[in-house]
């Protein structure tokens, strides 16, 4: 069976949180808002690429979900209080009529910060909004955590669970509760945006409506909290990241690496943007991750060309993020960083002091990165063996391809050597 036409499936992704964050302030029921929401999703997937879609297509999967839940409760109440349905088809009614109530309130963001409510743990949180605000998966948030899949679907259930027996109200939080999730709810933003980015799954490399959502919703957070370093850095990071989006890619979807883009496609309107926002929140004094994360992409947006880059202050950024945070990834790009300042086999150095790390052992960045220090050390036996097993661990087709070229123009490289030689 193929999917709903593209156009349609893009709709689906920017109303479902929306639709979600509508359906649970009405019924306050997580897990069965989020069955009935999936049902009205899969519905408009079959019959509005035949019927056409809807003038209004948030309001319709709205309805279409709330008809899910009545007819939920009325199955599992008709032995007990059949009132209770009646009750709900008046709630139905209600729904259907005050769906453009509320325009100025943003469902989405108050989703955010109620899956990010204090009676959960931090990564059960993370994984929560990233299923229900983000649309991610339980493969690709278990990816992000690097966990098994069945444990993340344990960690999710249950965090649903902790969310309906604690009575959590759908609205925004007070600015003190705003400041007690925060913490969980930028991480949660990080990760969607990351997705976005680079797609764990799938054929494309990015995911740009994902990422978009990402950005849209820090900017809502930043609006709420303007004088708050880390979300300004977040915001700062995602615009310095997205700039290079249109450069990522060449003409038929394939990975264009950093080093290899066309800096004229960069948005810089989004640079000036970020530099601006990381530039006033250094100015503050107090430096976070998600700032000093920023710092390292103006390095890279502001370089005029790949020669141009600044790779000691990259190097100085990623150890002071390091100290910072227990995150294997960033050593992983310490190691880049170390290898352009200082050589390669500094950098395969300190990757081997990584590869005992049991949360990079189903990943393929480690190998990726690898491979790239050997290619640049001149082993290129060891490199193109580095190449294919991230390629055997990526879920990404771009990344796939692209590493598996890698690997291919290597060993046509050694060829040719092989014969001058002779």
């Amino acid at each position: 069976m193929t999917g709903p036409e593209p156009r349609v499936e893009r709709l689906l992704r920017e109303h479902a949180p929306q639709v979600l964050g509508a359906v649970m302030r009405r019924y306050r029921d997580f897990a069965a808002s989020e069955d009935a929401v999936q049902e009205a999703l899969m519905a408009a997937a079959q019959q509005w690429p035949r019927e056409g879609v809807p003038d209004n297509p948030r309001g319709w999967l709205i309805q279409v979900a709330s008809r899910r839940m009545v007819d939920a409760v009325r199955s599992e109440t008709a032995r007990r209080q059949r009132e209770s349905v009646a009750a709900l088809e008046i709630g139905q009614v209600v729904a259907a009529a005050s769906v453009e109530s509320a325009p100025d309130q943003d469902e989405t963001l108050i989703l955010l910060f109620m899956c990010c409510h204090p009676a959960l743990t931090a990564p059960s949180a993370i994984a929560l909004t990233l299923r229900a605000v983000g649309g991610l998966t339980t493969a690709q948030i278990a990816n992000a955590f690097l966990v098994p899949e069945a444990t993340m679907a344990q960690r999710i259930s249950r965090a649903k669970q902790t969310i309906k027996g604690s009575g959590v109200p759908f609205q925004l939080p007070t600015a003190k509760d705003r400041a007690e999730r925060l913490s969980a709810a930028l991480h949660v933003l990080y990760l969607i945006f990351n997705e976005g980015y680079t797609t764990s799954v799938g054929a494309g490399l990015q995911r740009l409506d994902m990422a978009s959502e990402a950005i849209r919703l820090t900017r809502s957070v930043y609006e709420l909290m303007p004088g708050d370093a880390e979300v300004a850095g977040l915001l700062a990071l995602m615009l310095l990241t997205d700039a290079r989006r249109l450069a990522r890619t060449g003409p038929n979807g394939e990975l264009v690496p950093l080093p290899e883009q066309d800096r004229s496609h960069w948005d810089r309107s989004q640079i000036a943007e970020g530099v601006a926002l990381l530039t006033a929140t250094l100015a503050r004094g107090s430096v976070g991750q998600y700032q000093l994360q920023a710092a390292v992409a103006a390095v890279h947006d502001e370089a005029a060309r790949h020669e141009d880059t600044d790779w000691p202050q990259i190097l100085a950024l990623y150890s002071l993020l390091e100290r910072m945070s227990d995150n294997p990834i960033v050593t992983l790009n310490r190691a880049i960083a170390l290898a352009m300042v200082q050589g390669p086999a500094a950098g395969l150095e300190l990757l081997a002091s990584l590869a005992a790390d049991g949360r990079l052992a189903n990943s393929h960045r480690l190998d990726a990165v690898r491979g790239h220090l050997l290619e640049l050390a001149g082993q290129s036996p060891a490199a193109v063996s580095a190449y294919q097993a991230a390629a055997n661990r990526t879920t990404n087709t771009a990344e796939r391809n692209y590493l598996l070229t890698r690997a291919a123009t290597l060993r046509e490289s050694q060829s040719e050597a092989t014969l001058d030689r002779d």
